[in-house]
C-alpha cells in the first residue's frame, strides 16, 4: 500500500521541506560549479524511470569540457578535477534531482537512474529495476555504492522492489548520510567513474 499510495506523497513532502531548508545550498554549489567548472551549471542527461519511459534527468556539471587537440574530449579521469571529485564524494552534484521527485520523474529511494543504452541489455529479472521509480538513493548505495559489481548493483535493486516499505526508505536514506559522511563506495577500484554495463551472462 505504502508504494502505491504513500511513497509518492511522501517525496513531494520531503523535498518540499529539503527545498525550502536548502535553498541557500543550491545557490552556493551552482555559484562554486559556475566559476570553477564553466557553463551550463547543470548537466542534464536522459535516463529510463518508471516502466522505462524516459526523462531528462538534472545534476550539478562535475566535470569540464576539455579536449584534446583534434577537438575529441579528453578521458573521464583527466576532466574530473578536484572540485569535481568534491562534488561527487558529498554528493552535492545530485541534489538538483530533487526537482526531478517533484516532476514525478524520481523517487528519493529506488534504483539509481542508469543509462538508456543499458535497456537492452538486462536480463529479464534485471529489467525489473524499472517497476518503481528510479531514486536519488537506494539499497545498493547503502551497499556498496559503485564499488560492488553490476549483477550485484541489480540484486539489492530488485530487493528493494520485494520488500519497499516506508521504514526501508527511512533506514536507507539515514545510511545514505552516514555513507556521505565516511565516504565509503564513491568509485571502482582504478576507476574514476563506473565502468559502463555491457550485459552479463544473466541475460536471457
Amino acid at each position: 500500500m505504502y508504494k502505491k499510495y504513500f511513497k509518492r506523497l511522501f517525496d513531494i513532502v520531503s523535498s518540499i521541506i529539503f527545498l525550502l531548508c536548502f535553498w541557500w545550498l543550491y545557490i552556493i554549489v551552482a555559484i562554486l560549479v559556475k566559476k570553477k567548472l564553466g557553463s551550463p551549471v547543470i548537466f542534464k542527461q536522459q535516463r529510463p524511470g518508471l516502466n522505462g519511459k524516459i526523462f531528462t534527468m538534472y545534476k550539478f556539471r562535475s566535470m569540464t569540457d576539455a579536449r584534446d587537440k583534434s577537438g575529441k574530449l579528453l578521458s573521464d579521469a583527466e576532466r574530473l578535477p578536484k572540485f569535481g571529485k568534491i562534488l561527487r564524494a558529498t554528493s552535492l552534484d545530485e541534489i538538483p534531482e530533487i526537482v526531478n521527485v517533484l516532476k514525478g520523474d524520481m523517487s528519493l529511494v529506488g534504483p539509481r537512474p542508469l543509462l538508456v543504452e543499458y535497456l537492452s541489455r538486462y536480463s529479464k529479472e534485471q529489467a525489473r529495476r524499472h517497476e518503481v521509480r528510479p531514486g536519488i538513493t537506494g539499497w545498493a548505495q547503502v551497499n556498496g555504492r559503485n564499488a560492488i559489481s553490476w549483477e550485484e548493483k541489480f540484486k539489492y535493486d530488485v530487493e528493494y522492489i520485494d520488500s519497499c516499505s516506508f521504514l526501508l526508505d527511512i533506514r536507507i536514506i539515514f545510511l545514505t548520510i552516514k555513507k556521505v559522511f565516511v565516504k565509503e563506495g564513491i568509485s571502482q577500484d582504478g576507476n574514476v567513474t563506473v565502468e559502463d554495463f555491457m550485459g552479463s551472462d544473466m541475460n536471457e
